[in-house]
């Protein structure tokens, strides 16, 4: 892992600033959350702050990945860290239910930064790794992730309570300026837009330029599939892991940070096995997806709390691996000039979904027993994996039909 940061300077840098983002955005979430129930005492105040931040995906997400492909990614990422952190610093300012109006206002817009920042950066990747370490330099994200779920969901909780919601506010301003001091130093992510590529763009709408692109790969066809089935599934997770926590296993809010640090440990051990893959990324792919479905359905009827914990690291592990087959492969065909159109247009689809799954979830949870819906879930992966599978290979033998010896 260090050697791979040594070796990509440029990555080292978006890695730490992102996981810079991510730990003082998972302190500042929990502080806030915390923070609502407390000024309100109402859990629809909660539903509502999350909701929020899942909107502007809609509008901004397309946006983010149109700009990265006409500006410099570099002013782009360091101008979003800049602008968030007056919104950041803004939670310090509530204090009783009158003032509430900040918690969604200030939610809304870095929410908004955030889906313009997401597909900026996810397009810069390929364009500063070299391709024999695309594959690593993407394990190595699923390390970030598991870094923040562990340092942030887990910690967030113990810093709150030690040093109050504000000093939390605090940090994630800091670590947002941070964030944008590493960035600045991304020059070759100043890549010039000459008048030929531009004029290009505007001959077609972001539409067809996009269907064109999509349609004319296999695995983009399956990864875009997989953008609007399995966030669905995903959605049943986040929201019960908090539920299994509170209500099945009693353990409050610390059972919530222990699973959440469960889950960040399983990402992290997927790192030595995913940085080795190099062929048929997305058979292992889909094969992951079912066996994270298996580990969720195992979840859903653990009895014992041990039992649980080693479950989620091991459907977190699966994920690990499908995210990194998914993102090399999406990098790989997508090309270089469009990528943020296209990682603009996922990101969107992505969190749009999981938001309309969260939302179905929580509902679902008041007619539904958990450990039911859990079930449910975790046989959506294994469905969602076996219909892709159909699909990839329906296309592969078109494909051979069409022009024969020459498959993906």
């Amino acid at each position: 892992m260090i050697s791979i940061l040594k070796e990509e300077k440029d990555y080292a840098r978006l890695f730490f600033a992102g996981v810079l983002n991510g730990i003082g955005d998972r302190f500042s979430q929990v502080a806030l959350l915390a923070l609502l129930l407390q000024v309100t005492g109402s859990g629809l105040a909660v539903g509502l702050a999350l909701a929020i931040r899942v909107i502007p995906f809609l509008f901004f997400g397309p946006l983010g990945g149109m700009m990265a492909d006409r500006f410099s990614r570099r002013t782009i990422l360091v101008c979003t860290d800049l602008g968030r952190i007056l919104f950041a610093l803004s939670f310090v300012f509530v204090n009783d239910a009158s003032s509430v109006w900040i918690v969604y206002l200030s939610s809304f817009f870095l929410a908004a930064g955030e889906a313009i920042y997401a597909p900026t950066r996810k397009s810069a990747i390929p364009l500063i790794v070299k391709e024999k370490n695309m594959i690593k330099v993407n394990s190595l994200e699923q390390v970030m992730v598991g870094v923040v779920l562990i340092g942030g969901s887990f910690s967030g909780g113990v810093v709150t309570s030690l040093f109050g919601a504000n000093f939390t506010f605090l940090v994630n301003g800091v670590s947002f300026l941070i964030a944008a001091v590493l960035l600045s130093k991304l020059r070759v992510l100043d890549i010039e837009r000459t008048g030929k590529s531009v004029s290009r763009n505007k001959e077609k709408s972001s539409f067809f330029i996009v269907k064109d692109i999509i349609f004319s790969s296999s695995l983009l066809c399956i990864i875009f599939l997989s953008e609007l089935l399995i966030p669905l599934f995903n959605g049943i997770d986040n929201v019960l892991l908090s539920v299994y926590a509170v209500q099945e296993f009693h353990l409050g809010d610390v059972g919530v940070g222990i699973f959440y640090g469960s889950l960040g440990i399983g990402l992290m051990l997927s790192f030595p096995v995913a940085e080795k893959l190099k062929n048929h990324l997305m058979r292992i792919a889909l094969i992951a997806l079912v066996c994270q479905g298996f580990c969720l359905i195992l979840l859903s009827q653990s009895q014992q709390v041990w039992m649980a914990i080693v479950f989620l690291i091991m459907a977190a592990f699966f994920s690990g691996l499908g995210n990194t087959c998914f993102d090399t492969m999406l990098m790989r065909e997508t090309p270089k000039e469009k990528s943020g159109l296209i990682f603009g247009l996922f990101t969107t689809i992505s969190n749009t979904m999981i938001g309309i799954s969260m939302f179905l979830a929580g509902l679902a949870t008041v007619w539904m027993p958990n450990r039911l819906l859990g079930l449910l879930g975790g046989m959506g992966f294994i469905l969602s994996s076996i219909l892709l599978f159909s699909i990839y290979y329906f296309i592969q033998n078109k494909k051979k039909e069409n022009r024969p010896g020459n498959i993906i």
